[in-house]
């Protein structure tokens, strides 16, 4: 039996991709399709490239029109989901892809993001290493389903090997990413415009600000760090969409650059989307287009007892649409990878 699918968020471009992803899947047919500001409109108006859904109407989001379905996929801007949430049915599994329920300390979010905590839901990144295995052990039977922010992902994927094996020192890590437009949704603001960034690099939430920072320090503690101390610096650069993560850390006293890229190499040889390439190839976000890969390198830099890692994701797919396609699968039993495309678009 199909499973019914509601989307809130329809028209910004984690909602076009969340539909672009679940439409992979063989079960998964679509219901309500909503939002706020373009309710009344065709998708296609919003969606272009969204052509077999083109002609459904987009209905405002409420409690209401989003009740009824199995699984509610919330594409929402931080603090816009848990008010809905908290009104959907407990029997319905609701995935929430914005920042609302992802934190499990109510002190971070008040630093970081203001206002009242809305609580803590599963985290929704299987491959998260804990201390019994991994979150995937967690999900299944879940009815509330927090989606991993972006720059989360690409930084907990390409680290936490080493934060579990004990090869680097968790308390001196800086990590500098470049990141597509896409990422900042489709507000209209004067630095996203295309002449302000077309042929431009532009760094933001610089200073141990950005709001990925509590979430990235709550997943390596989980992944067994005792203390994090993290330097993260995110960069706008000129692409629509993709992260690539360029990651250091001190290297742990006494442990040779075998024993790092062994770290590595066990954690992901069973994964299905994280994959370490072979020595000497380096990430790219192209070959990550419109996949729910995560390729990652790690290196020793000898001289500056550092370790370096380069991760690449999608940032609308592995970063958030995939990852909440992802954890339904665990979620409801279907194979992990059901539904989801480990190729990317080239060139």
């Amino acid at each position: 039996m199909p499973l019914s699918v509601a989307v809130s968020g329809a028209s910004g471009y984690v909602g076009g991709e969340v539909l672009r992803v679940f439409s992979e899947h063989p079960d998964v047919e679509f219901g309500t399709l909503a939002a706020h500001s373009s309710a009344g409109d065709r998708l296609g108006v919003h969606q272009p490239h969204l052509r077999t859904l083109a002609d459904r109407e987009i209905v405002e989001t409420s409690a209401e029109t989003l009740a009824g379905h199995d699984v509610v996929v919330l594409a929402l801007p931080h603090g816009a989901s848990a008010a809905i949430a908290a009104q959907l049915p407990p029997e319905t599994l609701v995935i929430d892809c914005g920042a609302d329920h992802r934190l499990a300390s109510s002190t971070a979010w008040a630093e970081y993001y203001g206002g009242e905590h809305a609580g803590t839901w599963p985290y929704g990144m299987p491959e998260l290493i804990t201390s019994t295995g991994h979150q995937r052990d967690n999900l299944p039977g879940a009815k509330r389903i927090a989606v991993p922010g972006c720059n989360v992902t690409a930084v907990t994927l390409g680290l936490q090997p080493g934060v579990k094996a004990g090869v680097i020192d968790p308390t001196d890590i800086v990590a500098v990413l470049a990141n597509g437009y896409s990422g900042a949704g489709k507000k209209l603001a004067t630095n996203l415009l295309a002449s302000e960034g077309l042929g431009a690099a532009s760094a933001y939430g610089v200073g141990g600000v950005h709001r990925h920072i509590p979430e990235i320090v709550q997943n390596l503690g989980v992944a067994g760090a005792d203390d994090v101390k993290i330097s993260f610096t995110p960069t706008l650069v000129p692409m629509a969409r993709g992260i690539l993560a360029t990651i250091t850390a001190p290297l742990a006293a006494g442990v040779s650059a075998d024993q790092v890229r062994n770290a590595w190499e066990a954690a992901y040889a069973d994964e299905p989307f994280v994959h370490l390439l072979p020595e000497g190839q380096w990430p790219t976000t192209a070959a990550t287009l419109g996949a729910n890969t995560c390729l990652v390198q790690v290196a020793v830099d000898e001289k500056a007892g550092r370790v370096v890692v380069i991760a690449a994701i999608d940032n609308l797919v592995k970063g958030t649409a995939g990852a909440a396609l992802q954890s339904m699968n665990v979620v409801l039993g279907y194979p992990e990878t059901t539904g989801l495309q480990v190729l990317g678009v080239a060139p």
